[in-house]
């Protein structure tokens, strides 16, 4: 929630009545505590700040800061405490303890699971489902304070406790029932947590001597940094030779990042300038400067441009685009596992009961399916065959009782007489039932009733008045609104969800963070393909020079 940059609404002394109903909020989220740890916790005439902020996603939070450290929030009257108070409150909640590879993965969002806890001699904490929990590093129980983080002592976890805790696992069949139940049900996800251990293992074991030598890979001998100066230079030239035009500039150097160098990325390879020497953005596209590869300007305060690109630099001309692998290319093509191609949609038209006599001539009954050419052409024969055409006007057609019942209003029964062959047919159109057919390739036809809804793109506002980018009726068209929000979350570098559809049965929207309509136009016309007239919102998409 706070890993990202949030906006602070307000920041106010907590007033005395406020106060001491902290307290007992406290006193009843952590009945361990006692009177005297809560007056510590809460005091009773220190400074006590109220501080009311939004995260990144527009979750409303309280923060209740003490001493310049933030002690407790509250989400939705849910109150948790800090990590700076489980400093000095070890105790305050079961705490599960895990690897340092482990914490990095939960750190992005990864799920605990019991693969990745250390079980201490007297066993995991007896928790139930919603219960509150810590999580805690191996070796120190300390889960910080901006100033040097205080050394809890670890509990009891030395090896011989550990094979003595395997034992009595082993000799007790119903506890090992239900962890190997529990391993096994966390088994998927676990994997990629279990991986982490082991690489860091493997990395561990790599930098001792007694086994240095084993791994012969050459790239084992350049630092993190150098590879990610690497990576980020690649992604870089592969941008300019591939993606930027003349006409794309200037260009913003942000949009160069999000929208160009992360799409360059090589597949399973993460972009992070702040992992590289440059540490910036800014200052690598200086070096970059000074070699003369592009130019860079100020066009407005604070807003970077890429002014010009020297496209025959030899970094560029010389710039060698890897292919990618047969199994690459299958995950580049998207959660779909193959190339998306636009389904076949036609317009067809169902003959209701009121216009069986009508097409019975022609051998179709109640429920027939018939493209717009086909009535045509079965209402032209059936004039012809009747004798219908006016001998004076043949642009005109008279109104038999089949014709008149079909097509004519009730109040115009006894006054129309006559129509031309173009309101004629017109009106025949619009008396049957629309259906539309929709067929994918390699796949049988669907006919469904009704107008196929357009996939429809709306702008609406959200906390903070920022905008979101609301995308429904993807599935209508093939597409997966989880793909849709994976692709469009990187290349918009913004937030993407996929929440059910308002109104809507078992259909899905996706939402994503500001105006991003012209990438949408991008990808469901250029990419996917799809006819203009099936997408409605398009005109949406923020005018250059103004404020998306």
């Amino acid at each position: 929630m706070f890993a990202k940059a949030f906006r602070v609404k307000s920041n106010t002394a907590i007033k005395g009545s406020d106060r001491r109903k902290l307290r007992a909020d406290v006193m009843a989220a952590f009945p361990t505590l006692g009177t005297d740890q809560v007056s510590v916790l809460v005091p009773g005439k220190e400074e006590l700040n109220i501080v009311k902020l939004y995260a990144h996603r527009g979750d409303a939070v309280t923060v209740y800061v003490s001493g310049g450290n933030p002690i407790l929030f509250e989400v939705e009257k849910n109150l948790y405490p800090t990590v700076y108070t489980l400093w000095s409150y070890p105790d305050l909640l079961p705490a599960f303890t895990t690897w340092p590879p482990v914490l990095e993965k939960l750190v992005g969002g990864a799920d605990l699971m019991l693969p990745g806890l250390v079980v201490p001699p007297a066993g995991l904490p007896q928790v139930q489902k919603g219960d509150l929990c810590a999580i805690a590093l191996l070796g120190n129980r300390r889960s910080g304070d901006k100033s040097s983080p205080p050394s809890l002592a670890p509990l009891a976890l030395d090896p011989p406790d550990l094979s003595e805790e395997k034992e009595s696992v082993q000799a007790d069949p119903a506890l090992q029932g239900d962890l190997r139940r529990l391993t096994l049900e966390g088994e998927e996800e676990n994997g990629e947590v279990q991986r982490m251990c082991e690489e860091k293992s493997l990395s561990e074991a790599s930098e001792d001597p007694s086994v240095r030598g084993l791994n012969p890979d050459p790239t084992d001998s350049k630092t993190l940094q150098e590879q990610m100066d690497e990576l980020v230079q690649r992604c870089f030239l592969h941008a300019l030779k591939c993606q930027v035009r003349k006409a794309d500039l200037p260009l913003l150097t942000s949009t160069f990042l999000g929208s160009h160098m992360l799409s360059c990325c090589p597949e399973g390879r993460q972009l992070d300038i702040k992992k590289s020497s440059y540490k910036k953005l800014s200052k690598f596209l200086q070096h970059m400067q000074q070699e003369q590869i592009i130019q860079v300007k100020e066009l407005s305060k604070g807003v970077e441009s890429i002014v010009a690109v020297d496209w025959k630099h030899p970094r560029i001309t010389s710039f060698v685009i890897a292919e990618p692998s047969p199994t690459s290319q299958t995950i580049q093509e998207g959660s779909r596992e193959q190339p998306y191609h636009p389904p076949d949609i036609k317009s067809l038209y169902c003959v209701p009961a009121s216009m069986t006599l009508l097409f019975q001539e022609s051998g179709h009954k109640k429920g027939s399916i018939l493209e717009g050419g086909e009535v045509r052409m079965i209402i032209i024969n059936y004039v012809k065959r009747n004798d219908l055409i006016d001998a004076d006007n043949k642009n005109l057609v008279k109104l038999d009782p089949i014709l008149c019942d079909c097509i004519l209003e009730k109040n115009e029964q006894h006054t129309v007489m006559k129509l031309p062959w173009d309101s004629l047919l017109t009106r025949c159109l619009e008396k049957l039932q629309p259906v539309y057919q929709v067929t994918f390739p390699g796949q049988e036809p669907i006919v469904k009733k009704g107008r196929i809804c357009p996939i429809d793109i709306t702008l609406a506002q959200r906390a903070s008045n920022k905008k979101v980018t609301v995308v429904r009726n993807l599935e209508a068209y093939g597409l997966d609104p989880c793909s849709v929000a994976a692709i469009l979350q990187q290349r918009c570098q913004a937030s993407a969800t996929v929440t059910p559809a308002p109104g809507a049965k078992d259909s899905l929207q996706v939402q994503i963070q500001g105006n991003q309509v012209h990438h949408l136009s991008r990808l469901l016309l250029e990419e996917y393909q799809l006819p203009r007239k099936h997408i409605q919102g398009l005109e949406k998409a923020p005018k250059p020079g103004k404020k998306k």
